[in-house]
């Protein structure tokens, strides 16, 4: 049975790992802002520069070129922002992924702690029901360790796709520029 010490110091615990895990999450969403605003920033300095260059095109074939040139430089900053998103989320989820496996490491802990005082003062002839017990205990344990594998590979297979989706993207965007420039 727990005591009131015991009630108070699980919560403690659990109010501290609370704060932790918010503390985690805004550090991303601070990163996800300042990522905003640096792109925004660097939009407007761009669209700028660029409507000056547009502006100052002396016909339409300069005109056409201009915006030909500026395709490349658009998808590849695109990818960079969609890396760097994937980058604050992937980092943000391995802090709390880190907090949330301490926190279950530790509760088993607890509970094998909590299995093994009640297999001590179980009553003679109950012993098999307390191995059913240890082995459903220990299936689950695994089965836990099974799927943290799983999501781990889940988020490698992930990562290689972004790289992949935005290598894609940035070659797709440089391909029309090749085709004119041989024309």
């Amino acid at each position: 049975m727990l005591t009131a010490e015991q009630l108070i110091a699980a919560h403690k615990t659990n109010i501290d790992t609370l704060f932790g895990l918010t503390g985690k999450a805004f550090e991303g969403v601070e990163k996800l802002v300042e990522l905003n605003l640096q792109v925004a920033k660097t939009a407007l300095g761009e669209a700028a520069a660029n409507t000056q260059a547009a502006l100052s095109a002396k016909d339409a074939q300069e005109f056409l070129a201009l915006q030909a040139g500026l395709l490349q430089p658009a998808a590849e900053k695109a990818a960079a922002y969609g890396r760097y998103l994937y980058d604050i989320a992937a980092s943000t989820n391995a802090d709390i992924g880190k907090v949330a496996e301490a926190q279950a490491a530790e509760a088993q802990q607890k509970f094998m702690s909590v299995v093994d005082t009640a297999v001590k003062n179980a009553p003679a002839g109950t012993e098999n029901v307390v191995a059913l017990f240890k082995s459903a205990v220990a299936t689950t344990s695994n089965a836990y360790e099974s799927l943290q594998k799983a999501a781990g590979q889940a988020a490698k297979v992930a990562e290689a796709n972004i790289e992949a989706i935005s290598a894609s993207a940035v070659k797709a965007a440089s391909t029309p520029k090749a085709k004119r420039a041989a024309a």
